[in-house]
């Protein structure tokens, strides 16, 4: 039995699956950057690790008889699959919210100069990560110029729409603490970035999300580096807080790897724990329909999202319980 497996029977809690509302797919691991918190290891190398056009046509599937209502597309940089254009126009004829996880700065890549409306025309969701408000902290996770290139990206995105009171067009941003250490309080380190962003860029958003950082794969090696990957596994571990287990993600998620595979999470996705009937099971097979009532594959990365305030893809679980565990941006 894990330590996470551990705590759940100690809290006296069954973690399975309700009803599937949100289909996450991972379109590969291509990136054009290569930040050091990911968790997926993408970058610029990572070309073969992406969908193929039969298994995204498997998704459009999935999403027709499914009655899923979130369309939640990941990476990598999800923009630079050739198929991320085809699902995200499968998803919005059939009335399913498409949420786009961009890392603002595929914008600026050739054959993108029109990613913007696309994204807007089709009423699509941003939520991009953007670490700091400072460029210092920015450019030391994601490198060199990529504060300027976001602050630019953004610009853009606010002139279609997004992120202004007066729109329908929502734009998101995600915050990972820099170094190893559980986010601050979601609620004030938005006012932060949102005072910080509008005085010095003229840059409106809608929400800020706080998201612990996974010590895994990339994130991991880099924490061994430094000699603190013990140390952070156990502010982690010592930071359980079970008031964030109705709320975790995989509840009511299904994640899609990039060769169709089915995971609960994102994370299990990184880990090679996908979903299995015997065998894995994939996208492809047609008894998938009803995974309600599935016990999720835990391990102890889990306890990454149930830390403090709690972690998800839409931000911090509670409010806040972190103050005297915290490091600052």
């Amino acid at each position: 039995m894990n330590r996470f497996q551990g705590k759940l029977e100690s809290a006296d809690f069954r973690l399975t699956k309700g009803a599937i509302e949100i289909l996450q797919v991972n379109l590969g691991k291509l990136c054009n950057m290569t930040c050091v918190h990911c968790h997926v290891e993408a970058g610029p190398t990572k070309t073969r690790e992406n969908m193929n056009r039969r298994t995204a046509e498997a998704v459009a599937a999935y999403m027709k008889n499914s009655g899923i209502k979130t369309l939640d597309l990941t990476g990598g940089a999800p923009e630079m699959n050739p198929n991320f254009r085809y699902l995200v126009t499968e998803a919005r004829q059939l009335g399913i919210h498409v949420i786009d996880r961009c890392n603002l700065t595929v914008l600026f890549l050739p054959g993108q100069e029109d990613l913007g409306q696309f994204l807007a025309d089709n009423d699509v969701e941003i939520i991009a990560s953007l670490p700091c408000y400072l460029q210092e902290n920015v450019d030391k996770q994601r490198g060199k110029g990529a504060f300027d290139e976001s602050i630019e990206a953004l610009q853009i995105l606010n002139n279609l729409g997004y992120g202004k009171e007066d729109s329908n067009l929502t734009l998101n941003l995600v915050y990972n603490p820099i170094g190893p250490h559980l986010p601050p309080d979601q609620h004030g380190l938005e006012k932060d970035y949102k005072d910080q962003l509008k005085k010095d860029w003229g840059v409106a958003f809608n929400r800020l999300y706080t998201i612990t950082n996974m010590p895994i794969t990339r994130y991991a090696k880099y924490l061994k580096a430094v000699n603190q990957y013990e140390a952070y596994v156990e502010l982690l571990i010592n930071s359980f807080n079970p008031a964030t287990l109705e709320g975790l993600m995989c509840r009511d998620t299904i994640s899609v790897g990039w060769d169709g595979r089915l995971y609960d999470c994102d994370f299990n996705q990184m880990l090679d724990m996908p979903l299995r009937n015997g065998k894995p099971i994939t996208i492809h097979d047609v008894y998938i329909w009803n995974l309600e009532g599935r016990r999720i594959d835990t391990g102890n990365h889990c306890f990454g999202c149930t830390a403090g305030s709690g972690s998800s893809c839409q931000g911090a679980l509670k409010e806040s319980q972190n103050d005297g565990l915290l490091g600052g941006l």
